[in-house]
């Protein structure tokens, strides 16, 4: 069977960009000035007129290019008198506001690819017509040195089959946690908060932590159920040094709060983990590849951790020879559960196909697709890295399934397809 593609493109732009700390070596502690120390001081030795001449040129540079400019230099002003002992009351608001510009720079979080969606429903439905959902997708934004971060996109999907996407902000702001601008990032499980005035479409979540500095990898994010009802947003990803990889969870509830932290266990050390919607017999339940090649069923009782799982869907089909991997989580249908998956053929080419589940033992496979569902073909083949079809997660409307997709990690696509169709589709 053939999806239904939508005209709808999202593309890298390079003009998306956000004020992020520019980081200078810092010495200091007894030893010669360091160039922190060596900046503050020129800008200090200013006098008031230069201080404002040299305020006044950036001002008419980026002020109009961000959100709150002005603050922005005072808050990153405030990390460096901590970290220099300033005395911030003899210092005036232009100077204060100078030397915070002088530790930013603008970042254009997309100017390289956007790519590699998820999709949940929105945690707003209010005023939705009948037939229609507000959608909340996750993407994966590629900018400078090939930093990946985490954007969010909100839009409304209809019965019949139409995508609408709500308004991108003019002004992108990032995700901030208290100390993501000191010299040292920190380690471990840190907490990251969305500008009170931005909305989640004009929001980013950079790399905080050592482990992520290079990159937030492909966040697969589910609308998880907990077993007293309650809700949570849980998405997994994919963390990123420059070397070494490890899987993250990035866990909230209001989209306000953003818990960024580690798994455990021998699967954490794997990329591609996609979370069941809820508790399956009692455990947590993830679908990962553990070895690069084979789909595994893994178990655990803790969300944050996760010992090796089972093999359960091997490469058996010519477009999925290669290697076969998730694309997103599983989704709960009356049949069973609903796996997306893509495999890789000859040539490097991608494919997304499908598995259906056993819906009490998930370790049973009752269907799989022998053709895919989609595949990288005419102008989705081209880009930065060709013949490539990706995503990171579903999501089901009524009897349809709403699919997007990365397009040769550097744009996004939108599918949907009857699911009574899909399953008639698998042997």
């Amino acid at each position: 069977m053939d999806l239904l593609t939508h005209d709808l493109r999202l593309h890298a732009d390079p003009s998306r960009v956000v004020v992020r700390p520019f980081h200078i070596a810092w010495g200091g502690h007894g030893g010669p000035p360091s160039r922190t120390e060596r900046l503050v001081s020129e800008v200090l030795e200013m006098t008031p007129a230069q201080a404002r001449a040299q305020l006044e040129v950036v001002l008419k540079d980026f002020e109009a290019r961000h959100w709150q400019t002005r603050r922005v230099f005072m808050t990153r002003y405030d990390q460096i008198e901590e970290m220099l002992a300033l005395n911030g009351a003899e210092i005036g608001d232009e100077k204060r506001q100078l030397i915070g510009a002088y530790f930013c720079h603008e970042y254009s979080y997309a100017a390289a690819a956007l790519m590699n969606p998820s999709a949940v429903p929105h945690f707003d439905q209010s005023g939705m017509p009948a037939g229609s959902m507000r959608v909340l997708m996750s993407m994966r934004a590629v900018g400078e040195g090939h930093i990946s971060s985490v954007a969010f996109r909100e839009g409304i999907i209809t019965e019949g089959q139409e995508m609408k996407l709500a308004p991108e902000p003019p002004f992108a702001t990032a995700a901030d946690a208290s100390g993501a601008g000191e010299t040292e990032m920190p380690v471990g499980e840190v907490t990251v908060h969305r500008h009170r005035d931005s909305t989640l479409s004009g929001t980013v979540i950079f790399p905080i932590t050592q482990a992520q500095s290079k990159g937030l990898e492909d966040l697969r994010l589910v609308r998880f159920e907990h077993d007293d009802a309650s809700v949570e947003w849980i998405g997994t990803y994919t963390a990123y040094n420059g070397s070494v990889i490890q899987s993250e969870l990035m866990r909230t509830r209001d989209f306000r709060a953003f818990d960024l932290q580690p798994m455990t266990g021998p699967a954490a050390r794997n990329k591609g983990m996609a979370l069941f919607p809820r508790k399956v017999g009692g455990q947590y339940m993830m679908i990962g590849r553990q070895d690069g090649e084979n789909l595994f069923l893994l178990k655990s009782d803790r969300m944050e951790h996760w010992e090796d799982g089972e093999k359960i869907l091997t490469p058996k089909f010519g477009w999925e020879l290669v290697q076969i991997g998730n694309c997103g989580p599983p989704i709960e249908l009356d049949e069973g559960w609903l796996l997306l998956t893509h495999g890789v053929g000859a040539m490097r080419k991608y494919s997304i196909g499908a598995a259906l589940l056993d819906k009490t033992d998930p370790s049973k496979v009752l269907a799989r697709t022998s053709e895919p569902l989609l595949a990288a073909k005419d102008q989705d083949r081209e880009g930065y890295v060709p013949n490539v079809v990706y995503s990171c997660g579903a999501i089901k409307h009524g009897d349809q399934l709403f699919l997007p997709y990365g397009i040769a990690d550097s744009s996004i696509g939108f599918a949907f397809a009857p699911i009574s169709e899909l399953l008639k589709a698998m042997s």
